[in-house]
């Protein structure tokens, strides 16, 4: 008879909890999970018209909030050569990946939102 082996699952714990603290960090704030979200079924969108989708958030927070998230490599900033420079954002296949959760937090959020009117 094959022995398990014996997990050290104070590691795994450890590992679980340095993730999760890592994606907190990365996604922390009130403004960046609307931004990838926005950016996500928008695909492309210049400066403007984000700070128009996202209600509530002015130019120097959205500004930071960019390039918070560009450094983390989950969008990416274009310049284009027009007269006014233009710059346009898009979602970077990495930050891609963040869409089946941020659909399960709007899912959860709706749930949520019902079981408080019931």
């Amino acid at each position: 008879m094959r022995k398990k082996p014996i997990i050290n699952t104070t590691r795994t714990c450890q590992v679980r909890i340095q993730a999760i603290h890592d994606t907190m960090s990365i996604l922390s704030g009130k403004w960046k999970i609307h931004i990838l979200g926005t950016l996500i079924e928008g695909e492309e969108m210049g400066f403007m018209d984000l700070l128009r989708e996202v209600d509530g958030i002015g130019t120097k927070m959205l500004s930071k909030e960019l390039q918070d998230m560009e450094v983390n490599q989950l969008l990416r900033r274009t310049v284009l050569d027009t007269k006014p420079v233009t710059v346009k954002y898009n979602i970077t296949d990495y930050g891609k990946t963040l869409k089946p959760i941020i659909n399960e937090i709007a899912k959860w959020g709706i749930s949520y939102r019902q079981s408080l009117v019931e």
